[in-house]
């Protein structure tokens, strides 16, 4: 899984409220549970802020068909903060073993590296309802409709969301919380067979964030490029 596309991914689980179209199918009284817990953690979470450490690894045990993978990314470990505010808005900035920005305020996403004085710039669409959007929508019904939630041991706040959209680019995401209600781990399953693990530290819950934190300003002489 590309750096782009786990960021992606944990953007809209901790900042965004899209919902994918799905087919409706029945949710079993287990999930449902699952899903009533999973977002009475989340009730009251506004704004989010910590320190990352970030390691991707191939997942030998799943048999899916194989496609080349960044082997970079594999077994390296990213650090880095990362501030979120509901709704919609979405720092992450890495700062080892290279640096990089992404952020996005709700209708713009900008994806900066400094080494390359270069940034890319996307409107956020429909087509991010193919990554963990509704994590903190807060909405019972909605998770539902778009993702089968389980939690494998009912004494740990620990959750599993698997997408009925199939077409996606992850298999499932996980999402643990400490015993204040903040998010400690988060772990990706995606479609080339790898496992991307999040851990959070230094947590701030609820702290007032400076609006220019979401305010990206290309610095001088950077190359923008439309996407």
């Amino acid at each position: 899984m590309s750096i782009k596309t786990i960021v992606m991914s944990v953007t809209m689980a901790l900042s965004l409220g899209v919902t994918p179209y799905v087919v409706a199918a029945p949710v079993s009284a287990a999930s449902q549970q699952a899903t009533q817990s999973l977002v009475h953690q989340l009730t009251g979470l506004r704004s989010f802020s910590a320190d990352f450490e970030q390691t991707t690894k191939a997942n030998v045990k799943n048999n899916l068909p194989k496609k080349p993978v960044a082997a970079q990314h594999l077994n390296q470990k990213f650090t880095g903060v990362m501030k979120v505010e509901r709704p919609g808005k979405f720092y992450w900035e890495t700062t080892a073993p290279s640096k990089q920005l992404i952020v996005t305020s709700s209708k713009t996403i900008w994806i900066y590296d400094p080494d390359l004085q270069q940034v890319v710039r996307q409107t956020v669409s429909d087509q991010v309802a193919n990554t963990p959007a509704l994590l903190l929508s807060g909405n019972t019904a909605q998770i539902m409709q778009s993702y089968i939630v389980s939690q494998p041991d009912s004494s740990k706040n620990y959750y599993t969301l698997t997408p009925k959209n199939t077409e996606g680019s992850f298999q499932d995401l996980s999402i643990g919380f400490a015993k204040d209600g903040t998010p400690s781990v988060m772990v990706l399953n995606d479609a080339l067979g790898q496992t991307t693990t999040i851990n959070f530290s230094r947590v701030v819950k609820n702290a007032k964030i400076a609006a220019s934190t979401f305010n990206f300003v290309p610095p001088k002489g950077t190359d923008i490029i439309d996407q």
